[in-house]
């Protein structure tokens, strides 16, 4: 546990906090935009132990979360076709579409499997020819290397049998819809680590500098996330608004440049609608049209139809930072991760299901 127990440090944390206190005089409210960022708050209760002043919310950070309900249709229409191998993250057989879900696919017999990586479904593909087999690559920036590496794998081998149902999107673009909303009330953000990791953070100071809102690369243990806390504090405190890097262990300015190239080799920038925040534009990533062979919308031309959340779902509103997971009427009742109405509620990194985890029963939700 070398390297992470330092980061989980009481006596650190301590100090963060009171170092927390002494500094904050006014009101703040900021997000962290990670939904691993959230479940470690939930878990370690940082939010409860943050000074009455400073007010954490729940960002768009979940890319199961923001994966669209049409997305999901054509993944469950596809994996209930003939002869169709469709390859996912577990977390994703459970996210309700706008009639079922791909774990009842998968129990009337469908040929529907758990991966860890895009690369294992490029392994399927070679070992079963005869069949199609389907990666639903979703993911923020920090997905999109490994799915484009297994697109220009499957590539360079001639593969005939296997694509990809890409839903990849970018988070700047939906930072910069938060703050253009004239609901908003970010005032700072714990920017995420692991999408800053590939991408880097040149893209955030240009968003810190617009909107004049700070913004803090931030790790993912509750040292980081208290220091990343302290550091947005000091600048609001200070009146300042730029970008500084507590994640340095891991994250570069200009981030991880191999992994850009593949990216900007395989995908192309586009329009993407998010779950519950509609279409954001240059917000998402496509298959470039040389690698049109293996974009599975294009294999399997399978319309879809817009739909809507559920009315009773408030995951827009959460995702928004605008609503909690306890504001809900359904939270811990009609919506559990066993019978999800939203996709927060059943991802291991939605804001529902950290509340539901580690907060359901000191809210009397059973």
């Amino acid at each position: 546990m070398k390297y992470i127990d330092e980061y989980r440090d009481a006596t650190v944390a301590r100090a963060l906090l009171g170092e927390i206190t002494r500094r904050v005089t006014r009101p703040w409210v900021l997000m962290e935009i990670c939904g691993g960022q959230t479940h470690t708050l939930m878990r370690y209760g940082i939010d409860e132990l943050l000074p009455p002043q400073i007010e954490l919310v729940h960002g768009p950070g979940c890319p199961v979360c923001v994966t669209p309900l049409e997305i999901i249709d054509k993944a469950i229409a596809i994996a209930s076709l003939p002869n169709v191998t469709l390859v996912s993250y577990g977390d994703m057989l459970r996210v309700p579409g706008s009639h079922s879900d791909l774990y009842h696919v998968k129990a009337g017999g469908g040929d529907v499997r758990v991966a860890y990586s895009p690369m294992e479904a490029l392994k399927i593909a070679r070992s079963n020819p005869e069949r199609r087999v389907v990666f639903l690559g979703i993911g923020f920036e920090t997905t999109a290397p490994a799915n484009a590496m297994a697109v220009w794998q499957g590539a360079r081998e001639g593969l005939k049998n296997f694509s990809m149902l890409a839903s990849q999107v970018l988070v700047p673009p939906a930072i910069r819809m938060l703050l253009e909303s004239p609901q908003h009330r970010v005032q700072g953000f714990i920017a995420p680590g692991h999408v800053c990791t590939v991408m880097g953070y040149e893209e955030y100071a240009e968003l810190s500098r617009v909107f004049h809102v700070p913004m803090v690369v931030g790790g993912f243990e509750p040292v980081d996330l208290l220091e990343a806390i302290s550091m947005l504090v000091a600048q609001l405190e200070g009146g300042r608004a730029e970008v500084e890097n507590q994640y340095v262990r891991s994250v570069a300015r200009e981030g991880n440049h191999p992994a850009q190239e593949i990216m900007a080799r395989v995908f192309e920038v586009c329009d993407r609608k998010w779950r519950g925040l509609g279409l954001i534009p240059r917000s998402g990533l496509k298959l470039r049209a040389e690698f049109a062979a293996f974009d599975a919308e294009r294999v399997f031309d399978i319309a879809a139809e817009d739909v809507e959340e559920p009315a009773e779902c408030i995951s827009a509103q959460v995702l928004q930072g605008l609503k909690k997971p306890l504001d809900c009427p359904a939270f811990g009742g009609r919506c559990t991760p066993a019978r999800p109405l939203g996709a927060p509620m059943v991802s291991a990194e939605g804001a529902c299901a950290a509340y539901y985890q580690y907060r359901r029963h000191a809210a009397g939700r059973l």
